[in-house]
């Protein structure tokens, strides 16, 4: 009850008395597959004589599976031992020669199995059954949930078909459950980019995002089933997710996910919202300096228009009608101007490995990339820190106090001058980010600045740190200033770009390949770090709208429909809409049920990677190279390699940021990171996460600055302990435990 927040107060206990069963046979039954989570399998274990023998342990049962009315698998257990009842009480332990006997008769299994499907549907949830058999009639003993099953999809057409959806976390580097509302907001974009690409869409009538465990699933499933969806899933998921491939090319071989021939020429909404997007793209590529300033012009009139919409709206009849209002015309702006900048520095990238000789070495050209909002966030805080660390008071003050109260005194302008000026001035560009930033129901920096003091004070140490890492440069602590290290990553990356260019010369049609190569390695330096401007676009524009929103909730806690103002998150849409209307009901019961389930979820562990209609779930990442299991579960971990190099160091795992401070050198290990994570890189030695892929956040940008860092590596965060020393190799995607 302790480790899992259960309040003694909420529990009682009974005394069951219970007529005891003579069983011939008894076991265990679980209406949904309790290893898989499927739900359409019933599992049955079943051995001779009473239970005891099973559930201590002591025997190797029957096991049996049941789906659609049959018996779909069947492994006889070897049933050397049963424990039965003695004449006049107790029990007595005997052998038994039973390995070739099945211990229930088919008839009995399916009868087994429909008394569990029952007993299911009278508690509404999958339950775990002991059970037992004697003179021909089966005994129910006991019933309770099944509680390792990763919540069910909810929302799903009930076709029969089966579905595969990706975890929308694991692309985004967001484990976390998601607030209602948080969720909301991109089910509602779903259905705006469906309505501009296919036909009109209401926000609860998208089949783009599911939710299950307070968390969106992208639903794959037509990208699988379409022969070109196929080809590119194959070709780019790799870079985004390699976690989740392996389980996918298993998938692509079930019947039921064949793929479907095309239907013909796109629709006449289809195209006409693509033609701006290529129109964009092209744009971008011929003249990239005005592309770049005329993204800029767009991000900043998209965020007046939002701005203009939200900061007037002081109750949550207006928030809710600019919500619709920004919902109506989002899609264009998201899809013309954020996926196409996205894009625009994909392209020269993907062309560059294609033509040239060396493909692999092509990513190391995303080292020290001008034009990136994240890495300059990261190196504006370092430029923070060295204002602090300049001024004797300031620097004192940091050392002195612990992060939370340097954010509140910073909140009440009690720092030292310098120090407030150096954190008022970040904040004034960067404060509408925080961790887990997608989610509008998370606070962002203006409101708790407590990661951006542990930040700085992790800074603060980095030049003065003696040296608790060996990297391949042989690179010292004192050499190690974020824009040294930034520096030294963009002239390597331009040297790359002249050696690519020299191997092109050498090539069969060299003039023309060293004509390509330059033109696409110039657009990787010139817009490939675009690809992080998108999220901040949309992140400033959730933070007026969260603004709004807590202006309104702030006003329904006086109204008393509200705790505190941030309840305004723990509602769905409609029930706001329905609250605004003046409907009738107990909000705040409500809320606290939805907050209940939140704090659940935020103490899962295992988060599927991949989650199948039938509540299959594949948590697994990249797997060991054949020959190496056996290594790999010692002293070695495997996972997919995102930025190249050799450190040594000692590992800090992290699931809060909030919670820690990383010092200088150390090997930050965590199951997934956003952008607000980033600023803990410039102290880390390397990257290894549980999530992600070549062209995530985090990856992106490690190669920045020059840590070695290892992705997709399955439940990192549980093998490797804070304090082991390790060595991680960012090009072979090696991780090796020194001891």
């Amino acid at each position: 009850r302790a480790r899992y927040h259960i309040a003694p107060e909420e529990v009682q206990l009974a005394v069951v008395v219970q007529a005891m069963v003579p069983s011939e046979v008894a076991g265990v039954l679980f209406t949904a597959n309790p290893l898989t989570g499927k739900r359409p399998e019933t599992v049955i274990d079943a051995t001779l004589g009473l239970g005891e023998a099973l559930v201590s342990g002591l025997v190797e049962p029957d096991h049996y599976v049941v789906e659609g009315g049959s018996i779909t698998g069947k492994k006889l257990g070897a049933k050397a031992l049963s424990i039965r009842g003695a004449a006049g009480g107790g029990t007595l332990k005997q052998t038994e020669q039973a390995s070739a006997q099945q211990a229930l008769p088919d008839a009995t299994i399916l009868e087994l199995a429909q008394l569990g499907q029952r007993v299911e549907a009278l508690y509404g949830a999958p339950q775990d059954i002991e059970w037992g058999w004697a003179e021909g009639r089966l005994h129910l003993l006991q019933a309770r949930p099944i509680t390792t099953l990763y919540p069910a999809l909810s929302g799903l057409p009930d076709d029969g078909q089966l579905r595969v959806l990706i975890s929308f976390g694991a692309v985004q580097g967001l484990l976390e459950p998601i607030t209602p509302l948080g969720r909301d907001n991109f089910r509602y974009l779903a259905a705006a980019i469906g309505t501009l690409l296919f036909e009109p869409l209401a926000g609860e009538a998208q089949q783009a995002l599911f939710e299950a465990g307070e968390r969106l699933f992208i639903n794959f499933t037509p990208i699988l089933r379409h022969p070109t969806g196929r080809r590119a899933a194959r070709t780019f998921f790799p870079l985004i997710e390699p976690g989740s491939v392996e389980t996918l090319e298993r998938l692509w071989a079930d019947p039921r996910l064949a793929l479907r021939a095309g239907k013909g020429r796109p629709a006449w909404r289809t195209v006409r919202a693509v033609a701006p997007m290529l129109r964009n793209v092209l744009y971008n590529l011929l003249w990239p300096t005005a592309g770049r300033a005329r993204i800029q012009r767009r991000i900043e009139n998209n965020l007046a228009l939002t701005r203009a919409r939200f900061e007037p709206a002081q109750d949550l009849a207006a928030c809710l009608q600019a919500l619709d209002d920004t919902f109506a015309d989002i899609a264009p702006f998201f899809m013309h101007d954020l996926v196409t900048t996205v894009a625009s520095g994909q392209v020269p990238l993907h062309l560059l490995r294609k033509i040239s000789k060396e493909p692999d070495k092509v990513w190391a050209l995303t080292r020290g990339l001008p034009h990136n909002v994240t890495t300059e966030m990261d190196l504006a805080l370092w430029a923070a820190a060295c204002a602090i660390k300049a001024d004797p008071v300031s620097a004192a003050t940091f050392a002195a106090h612990p992060a939370p109260g340097l954010a509140a005194d910073y909140l009440a302008g009690r720092l030292p001058p310098v120090a407030q000026s150096a954190v008022a001035d970040f904040l004034q560009r960067y404060g509408a980010r925080g961790v887990a930033e997608i989610d509008l129901g998370r606070p962002c920096w203006h409101e708790d600045p407590t990661l951006l003091m542990q930040m700085l004070g992790s800074y603060l140490q980095i030049e003065d740190a003696a040296s608790s890492l060996t990297d391949t440069a042989g690179t010292s602590a004192t050499a190690r200033a974020p824009t040294a290290v930034f520096a030294r990553s963009a002239a390597a990356a331009d040297a790359l770009l002249q050696q690519l260019i020299e191997t092109a010369r050498q090539m069969p049609r060299g003039r023309l390949r060293v004509r390509l190569v330059r033109w696409a390695g110039e657009r990787v330096r010139g817009l490939t770090g675009l690809r992080e401007t998108p999220k901040f676009a949309i992140v400033r524009a959730f933070a007026l709208m969260r603004a709004a929103l807590l202006r309104a909730g702030q006003k329904l806690v006086t109204e008393g429909a509200f705790t505190q103002a941030d309840d305004v998150f723990f509602l769905h849409l409609r029930e706001l809409k329905q609250l605004a209307a003046g409907a009738q009901c107990d909000w705040q019961v409500l809320v606290a049920e939805r907050r209940a389930a939140y704090g659940r979820e935020m103490r899962r562990k295992l988060i599927p990677r991949v989650l199948l209609s039938d509540g299959t779930a594949f948590y697994e990442g990249v797997s060991a190279p054949p020959g190496a299991a056996e290594s790999e579960s010692a002293n070695i971990l495997v996972g997919s390699p995102v930025s190249s190099g050799v450190v040594e160091g000692v590992a800090h795992v992290v699931f809060d940021p909030h919670a820690v401070q990383l010092a200088p050198g150390e090997i930050l290990v965590c199951p997934g990171t956003d952008p607000a994570w980033t600023p803990l890189f410039l102290a880390a030695g390397g990257l290894i996460m549980e999530v992600g892929g070549m062209m995530t956040h985090g990856a992106v940008v490690a190669r920045e600055y020059g840590i070695p860092a290892v992705v997709g590596v399955s439940h990192a965060t549980t093998r490797i302990q804070t304090g082991e020393r390790l060595q991680v190799d960012g090009a072979s995607g090696k991780i090796v435990k020194l001891g």
